[in-house]
């Protein structure tokens, strides 16, 4: 009965859309807004989870039992997520259900096992779901009809037009992923490119297609830590999805690291994921599941290292409804071929990453989280950049 007592308070807060709730012993509640007799999502919870559990970690013992079958969810898993960011009751906003984590370990050795543990799930996983590309980050949608490679095309391209390069120099890529950037910077800009990657599969993916299309004069991948990279500058340093990995206590290092790569008038884009309040940063289920040892900064921190680190910012840019289209697409994507998913490995995968790129989406919908673009230079350089952005539309439009 306390466990029953315990959810029915729990849940009578969580949502701000109407949710029909049936308990294990078959009971049903709506709960949400009112006035609704027909909600369009439900939840069965098939066995009560400990109370202690939730407690402790709510998106954790949630999340656990919806990917073990314990909760199961008709309608959209997104809109349920969304709900639960908008109700400013619910138990994502009161901190007795959200305890401190462990303190994370960065050393080089555990952000080498931990990149692995998500990036070498195995290219063919990602071939399924992700664009020709094989791009993994935010795409930038320039229009309402763009496919996702287009879009990511765009985004590779907004990137390296706001560098503004000049063929003959060089770029590093610190994270390269499967080399997207690397392959339009040398063959369309003219650029000798160098990335960097702790990811087996990516390097070796990025490695063959050096060799397929004979660039090895001009594009060359490393498996090795960002840390590692001595006595070396860089005309141009691009980080994309990085930073989210190298913890909170690494951050200043990262960008002391990118300080020392860039040549004294090189310029660098940062992109990544920044929180725009101040929070956890960590969420002990996508850091059990998804991205051990991951963690989401926000903008204040960002702005405070990096001028710590005597770099400047030139230009700033938000891409959240950007990440969260990708993220709806990639679910898409992923349920198009879920046969494929669960045939490779089994049903509680699928629910898995099914429920991470939902909620990942619901999480940028709601302005949980964002995207931000951070074109940077050495202080006090970067007067050569034009004084207004337009050079970065105009040579995204002659695209």
């Amino acid at each position: 009965m306390l466990e029953k007592t315990f959810y029915k308070k729990m849940l009578s807060k969580a949502f701000d859309i109407p949710v029909k709730v049936t308990y294990w012993d078959n009971e049903t509640a709506i709960y949400g807004a009112k006035g609704s007799e027909n909600p369009q999502i439900s939840l069965k919870i098939n066995k009560a989870i400990p109370i202690k559990e939730i407690t402790d970690h709510a998106t954790l013992a949630l999340g656990e039992a919806y990917i073990n079958g314990v909760i199961e969810i008709e309608g959209s898993l997104q809109d349920l997520v969304l709900s639960i960011y908008h109700s400013s009751s619910s138990f994502m906003h009161d901190n007795k259900f959200m305890k401190l984590l462990p303190k994370q370990k960065h050393t080089e050795s555990k952000s080498k096992v931990d990149v692995q543990s998500h990036y070498d799930i195995g290219n063919d996983f990602y071939k399924l779901w992700l664009d020709p590309t094989m791009t993994y980050s935010c795409a930038y949608f320039r229009n309402e009809q763009d496919t996702l490679e287009e879009a990511q095309k765009n985004k590779v391209r907004h990137i390296l037009n706001k560098l503004q390069p000049q063929a003959g120099k060089t770029l590093l890529d610190i994270g390269c992923g499967w080399g997207t950037v690397l392959f339009a910077a040398a063959k369309k800009y003219g650029l000798t490119a160098t990335g960097i990657t702790l990811s087996q599969e990516q390097y070796d993916y990025v490695k063959k297609r050096i060799a397929n299309e004979h660039l090895e004069n001009q594009v060359k991948v490393l498996l090795i830590d960002y840390r590692e990279l001595k006595n070396q500058q860089f005309d141009y340093v691009v980080s994309v999805g990085m930073f989210e990995h190298v913890g909170k206590e690494n951050l200043g290092t990262y960008f002391k690291q990118i300080h020392e790569l860039l040549a004294p008038d090189g310029r660098g884009l940062i992109h990544g994921i920044t929180g725009q309040h101040k929070g956890a940063g960590v969420d002990p289920f996508l850091n059990k599941y998804i991205f051990p040892g991951g963690y989401i900064p926000n903008i204040a921190e960002m702005l405070e290292h990096i001028i710590d680190n005597q770099l400047q910012i030139s230009d700033l840019e938000p891409l959240r409804r950007h990440y969260q289209r990708t993220l709806e697409i990639w679910n898409k994507n992923f349920n198009d071929q879920r046969e494929k998913v669960v045939e490779i490995f089994d049903e509680r995968f699928a629910r898995l990453w099914d429920l991470y790129l939902q909620a990942c989406a619901a999480s940028f919908e709601s302005g949980n989280i964002d995207v931000f673009q951070y074109l940077i230079t050495k202080q006090p350089s970067g007067s050569e950049l034009p004084m207004t952005r337009d050079y970065i539309t105009d040579a995204d439009r002659k695209e």
